[in-house]
This record gives C-alpha cells, sequence and structure tokens, in this order.
C-alpha cells in the first residue's frame, strides 16, 4: 500500500483531460502584476482544442471498440455501472472492499511477477473468487480501457445511494458533478473526492458519464469507498440539500467569491458543484446555488483542468472543515504508477 492510501488528508493524485467547466476570463484581462481577484477563476479543465470531451468522448479509436462502447452506455444508462473493473489497483481495491460481489478476475497469464498481483491473487483466493489466467490477447480482447494492466475483474453493479440519505450524514461533504462526460475527469474528480473524505457523490441520470471501466480505472479504487446517488436533475437535487441545510456552493469562473475566501458556516454541511467540460455550470444550476466561488488565477493561461479545480477546491474545504490555517495537516507520497 502506497503512504498516500493511509493519509487520509490525500494526495493530489488525479489525472484526466478536458475542458473548463465554466473557465476562462473576459476580454482584456489586466496585467501579470494584477491582484489575483481580478483574474477570473477557473472551475475545470483545459481547452477544447485536444479535449477528449470536446471531440465526443475517450475512445479507443477502432469501430468494435466504439460499437462496444455504445452498448456499454446503453446499460450504464440505467444505473451507475460498474459492472467491469479495470487496472491493477482497481482490482485490488474492489476485493479488498468486500463491498459488492465479484464474479471473476482474469488475468493475463504472461504477467511479470509483481507484489499488487500476489495481493490479488491472495485475496482472490481468501474470498472464493475464480482467478483464470488467459492469454494477453484474450484479456485485451475482452478490456474497454486501453491498458487494462493484464487485470480485469467482473463485479456486481455498484449500489445506489439516496440524495436525502446522503445529506442526512452527520457531516456531509458532497460532490455534486453537473455533466462531466470524460470518463478520465470523472475517475480523477473520484479519486480526488476520497483522498479528500467526500462523504458521497451526486450524479445526473443523464447527459454524464457513470461507472465506466475507464472510469473505475482512473479512480484506482476510490468508487468502492463513495456513496453514488443518482438524480433526475441537479438543479432539483440542489434545492433538496439546501432544503436539508447543506450548503451549495458552486466552482465557477463568474463567481462573485474566492473559493479562499468562503465564509464561516462552509465548514459546516457542504456540497460542493462542479459544471461540465467546456459549458462549466448549466444556467439553472448556477442560479441555485447558494453561492458561487473562482479560483484566482494569477498566470497567463485562462483555465484549469476540471479534475485539478476540483482537488484545489476540495481539500480548501478539508482545510476549512479541519480548522486549520495552512494545507492539509499531512500528505500522501505520490503514486509512482499514477
Amino acid at each position: 500500500m502506497s503512504a498516500a492510501r493511509n493519509s487520509r488528508a490525500g494526495s493530489g493524485r488525479s489525472g484526466g483531460s478536458g475542458r473548463p467547466s465554466g473557465s476562462g476570463r473576459p476580454a482584456g484581462r489586466p496585467a501579470p502584476g494584477r491582484a489575483a481577484g481580478t483574474r477570473g477563476a477557473a472551475a475545470g479543465g483545459s481547452g477544447a482544442r485536444g479535449s477528449t470531451a470536446a471531440r465526443g468522448g475517450g475512445g479507443r479509436g477502432t469501430a468494435g471498440r466504439g460499437a462496444s462502447a455504445g452498448r456499454r452506455s446503453a446499460a450504464q444508462s440505467r444505473g451507475l455501472g460498474g459492472e467491469q473493473v479495470e487496472g491493477r489497483h482497481a482490482v485490488r481495491e474492489l476485493l479488498l472492499a468486500g463491498n459488492r460481489r465479484v464474479r471473476e478476475v482474469l488475468v493475463a497469464d504472461d504477467n511479470e511477477p509483481a507484489p499488487i498481483l500476489d495481493d490479488i491473487a491472495e485475496l482472490a483466493r481468501e474470498l472464493n473468487v475464480p482467478l483464470r489466467p488467459v492469454t494477453r490477447r484474450r484479456l485485451e480482447s475482452e478490456a474497454a480501457t486501453a491498458a487494462p494492466q493484464g487485470v480485469l475483474a467482473r463485479a456486481a453493479a455498484l449500489p445506489e445511494h439516496d440524495l436525502d440519505e446522503l445529506a442526512a450524514g452527520p457531516a456531509p461533504f458532497l460532490l455534486v458533478l453537473d455533466g462531466i462526460t470524460d470518463p478520465g475527469n470523472l475517475g480523477a474528480l473520484l479519486r480526488t473526492a476520497e483522498c479528500a473524505g467526500v462523504t458521497g457523490v451526486v450524479l445526473p441520470s443523464h447527459r454524464s458519464a457513470h461507472i465506466t471501466p475507464a472510469v473505475t480505472k482512473a479512480a484506482a479504487g476510490a468508487v468502492e469507498h463513495l456513496p453514488l446517488a443518482l438524480v433526475g436533475g441537479v438543479p432539483a437535487a440542489l434545492s433538496r440539500l439546501s432544503d436539508a441545510g447543506v450548503t451549495t456552493v458552486g466552482l465557477d469562473a463568474g463567481g462573485d467569491r474566492s473559493l479562499f475566501d468562503l465564509p464561516d458556516h462552509a465548514a459546516g454541511p457542504i456540497a460542493l458543484v462542479l459544471g461540465a467540460e467546456g459549458r462549466g455550470l448549466a444556467k439553472l444550476t448556477r442560479h441555485r446555488v447558494d453561492m458561487l466561488v473562482a479560483i484566482p488565477l494569477l498566470g497567463r493561461l485562462n483555465s484549469l483542468n476540471v479534475a485539478a479545480a476540483a482537488a484545489i477546491a476540495c481539500f480548501e474545504i478539508v482545510r476549512r472543515r479541519q480548522g486549520t490555517p495552512a494545507g492539509p495537516r499531512s500528505m500522501g507520497e505520490p503514486d509512482p504508477t499514477g
């Protein structure tokens, strides 16, 4: 286990690509020497050029794989997904968590020896999960991601939680995702959320990535520990959260308050709301949040990747909730495998 896993203050390990969720500075931006608060702030990813989200998703590129992705997408619309888990860290965490039934684990028969593979084999034996050696070609033909790392598991779908249940916790810290469509970004967001101690994640049932194999791989096991709720619409969900006493904070370039100037009550029950790559927060979502905040940008670039912006915001909320004057109390070592 990496040191980062043992440090719940979290590490900044995250990845993914995509457009900003409502970032960008207005025309006529000030010179670099101007105050940070006048520069605008990003709540999301990189520019549309080169963005997999802007080009229609992070598919693997071949016609056969595209057809498979379409079938998986249709299945996702009926629930959270998560039935196929790929990647060594994700599969090990699936077995360690023990939160859902694992039907089988496939491993490539030409894998080089590695401690994490020994962990997976031992856990599978302890849980009486069939461990099936297969050829590399067979495993990669079954995989939905480009690099499954020689390991693939099939499991029961992730359980769905009720929004009111998430809001009723003793100290809810929720992440509401308003239409994140890039699987890499969603996986990185979930990984950051778990490391930051987020108590639940809210996803819209439509026009959003759900838990695909690419998401589980990027999340590196975080999906096994985060309660996830599907809602019909984000604006209505925000109204329910406000009625339950949860402060809803939208991260948006047009926010009239700095993220680092949250009011005192933001240290209580809180939901951080992030918008989609490209368009940012939807108009109705912007109107439903209790406040809009921005990350001050001091450089010449006008945006942050949505996963990077989420990491900054999540750990700023962690700092406020812990009452610490600086950053998190401890930092885990970066995972060299990503």
